[in-house]
């Protein structure tokens, strides 16, 4: 037994007074929330008007991963062909036939008849007194014609050249060919009546030096 006027001892508990009548006990104390697992991270989204960024989403581990990009085509893999119809370059192949034969052929026949035309006025000049007519021109009468129809043949075949060269570009239907036609069919005439002066002024030195020879 302990004296009430003494203090109690150390280490002793000291008494709980009694509760008064009609007090209430206190509830008891619930035990503490366990910790959640920890786990993957998911997103969370903001509340509105938040400027607060979402949480990325990661991956569980083992997930199928895709490269960043997508799947590269490996080296000679099959590829869809082409169906788009190409247009046909007939009619720059055309133009261009016609524009050589109007540059090149003619001038080569018209050379030859001017050649003999010029070889021949001298000897024919020297039997006619009049000139005003085209009778000094009997001796070379058929190289004239010659002349003449390659004349008629290089224009017509020149301005058909053109046409379809311009035709052939607007169609893109052998566009480049269409191109070479219409700079050779407008060189054409200067090679035409080059190749007649040359060709009229060797022939009448031939002719003159075969009357004074």
């Amino acid at each position: 037994m302990t004296d009430p006027q003494l203090p109690p001892p150390s280490g002793a508990v000291p008494p709980v007074p009694p509760a008064p009548s009609g007090a209430v006990p206190p509830p008891p104390i619930a035990p503490p929330y366990p910790t959640p697992p920890s786990g993957p991270a998911y997103p969370v989204a903001p509340a509105q008007g938040s400027a607060v960024a979402p949480t990325p989403y990661s991956a569980p581990p083992g997930a199928y991963q895709v490269p960043v990009g997508g799947y590269a085509q490996p080296a000679g893999a099959y590829s869809v062909p082409d169906t788009t119809p190409r247009r046909s370059g007939l009619l720059g192949i055309l133009a261009l036939i016609f524009s050589l034969v109007a540059a090149v052929v003619t001038p080569v026949v018209v050379g030859v008849a001017s050649y003999e035309i010029g070889r021949r006025i001298p000897e024919a000049a020297t039997r006619v007194d009049d000139f005003d007519s085209l009778a000094w021109l009997s001796p070379a009468r058929d190289q004239v014609l010659w002349a003449e129809l390659s004349f008629w043949a290089g224009t017509i075949l020149g301005i058909v050249a053109i046409v379809v060269g311009i035709l052939a570009i607007v169609r893109r239907q052998g566009r480049g060919q269409g191109i070479a036609a219409l700079i050779i069919s407008g060189v054409g005439p200067v090679i035409f009546f080059l190749v007649v002066l040359i060709a009229l002024t060797l022939g009448g030195a031939a002719g003159a030096a075969g009357l004074y020879s």
